[in-house]
């Protein structure tokens, strides 16, 4: 068929979809506009009550000690062939077993995962990874270095280059502001090579990347837990039938603009954030103020919130979705009280499995933090989906 009349015929196509997009895109620019303004007076409000802390964030100097537990592992750092970024993360339990790859969410970092580091190193090789763009990773400031095609690139190299026999610069190459007190210069060997597939373990942010990552690179991908997250596309789909799950996850609408949601973050001294950590009913139980830190250390530095909140700046570029079939075996963990995201979502993410794959639990009275809130019930569970792994 020639060229010119394959052209005409997609042309109706193409117009609807670009139409389609456009509608889109001035509904998320509207929704935006909305949430700027109700998160400007929540800022406003923190400030008018904290007048003393002012209208910025203050930059932590010092890393608080939790940071530097040396029971949670070595920080180590490396390099992607991919895109030459350095990501940092903390190793324990290297030759224990096979790999375990913790993937955190938003606002948090490696740090979210120390519970699990403690508990699976005696029989697993446990690495937490700051993400691109978070803590002490490398973190570029253009929004189109933080595509979901890239970022799961970033954990294929992750997976694959930690089989490498490479040794890694310990910290003593870090910006003085972000080193660590107590660590090492020394050089940090990587694991002997044999990585071919991990188990990826992953929340929030975290779990939109893993759910990704399992469809596009199956074959690195032996086992999947997922707490608190659905696929792109399944939330897609919910939220157009549920208009409820958008206002739970409003605050997707106000990322979408620039420099605005940083300023907004970072009033009153981060009161935003430390809200959504430490708040009595939505944020993680039992927080200690050093704990809170360990988080607010990155975010405080300059353009610390920049790279965090380009991911959802990435949210909207691929919309509308088809859908995908889940054929990795999964456990799935999600909070009857979680704030941000519907119980409806399971029943939605189960339709999409091959039957037999997803082994799926809703924890009865619990949020959104499961790794940290709940850590033994979660532990639980993953012993007893691991167990044939084992041996």
């Amino acid at each position: 068929m020639p060229e010119l009349v394959v052209t005409a015929l997609l042309a109706p196509s193409r117009v609807t979809l670009k139409l389609l997009r456009a509608f889109m895109w001035s509904l998320v620019f509207c929704a935006a506009l909305l949430t700027a303004a109700v998160y400007g007076c929540i800022a406003l409000t923190h400030v008018l009550c904290r007048p003393r802390r002012g209208c910025c964030g203050r930059p932590r100097r010092t890393p608080p000690a939790c940071l530097s537990d040396p029971t949670l592992g070595e920080h180590c750092f490396l390099t992607l062939k991919s895109s030459g970024l350095r990501l940092h993360y903390v190793s324990a339990g290297r030759g224990n077993g096979p790999l375990m790859l913790f993937l955190h969410g938003f606002p948090e970092n490696w740090f979210s995962w120390r519970y699990q580091l403690w508990e699976f190193q005696s029989r697993f090789h446990v690495v937490a990874v700051d993400l691109r763009g978070y803590g002490s990773s490398d973190a570029p400031r253009d929004v189109d270095c933080y595509t979901i095609d890239l970022l799961m690139v970033d954990i294929q190299d992750v997976i694959l280059g930690l089989g490498a026999d490479t040794p890694i610069p310990g910290l003593a190459s870090l910006t003085p502001a972000l080193l660590l007190p107590g660590f090492s210069s020394a050089l940090v060997p990587l694991t002997p090579p044999g990585y071919s597939k991990c188990i990826l373990v992953a929340h929030d942010w975290g779990a939109v990347l893993a759910w990704n990552f399992s469809i596009y690179y199956p074959s690195l991908v032996e086992r999947m837990v997922v707490v608190s997250g659905a696929p792109m596309s399944v939330y897609q789909d919910y939220s157009t039938h549920h208009i409820s799950q958008f206002f739970r996850s409003n605050y997707v609408f106000l990322f979408q603009l620039p420099w605005l949601p940083e300023k907004l973050l970072s009033m009153s001294d981060f009161q935003i954030l430390k809200t959504t950590l430490t708040h009595r009913k939505r944020g993680i139980p039992h927080l200690t103020p050093n704990e809170l830190e360990a988080f607010l250390y990155d975010f405080s530095q300059p353009g610390g919130l920049t790279g965090p909140l380009n991911y959802y700046r990435n949210l909207f570029r691929n919309l509308p979705l088809e859908p995908q079939e889940l054929a990795t075996p999964t456990l799935l963990l999600w909070g009857e009280k979680d704030t941000y995201l519907e119980q409806g979502l399971v029943g939605a993410i189960s339709s999409r499995f091959v039957p037999g794959r997803l082994e799926a639990h809703i924890l009865p009275g619990v949020g959104h933090w499961i790794p940290q809130s709940n850590p033994e019930e979660m532990h639980q569970y993953m012993w007893a989906f691991l167990q044939d792994l084992l041996g």
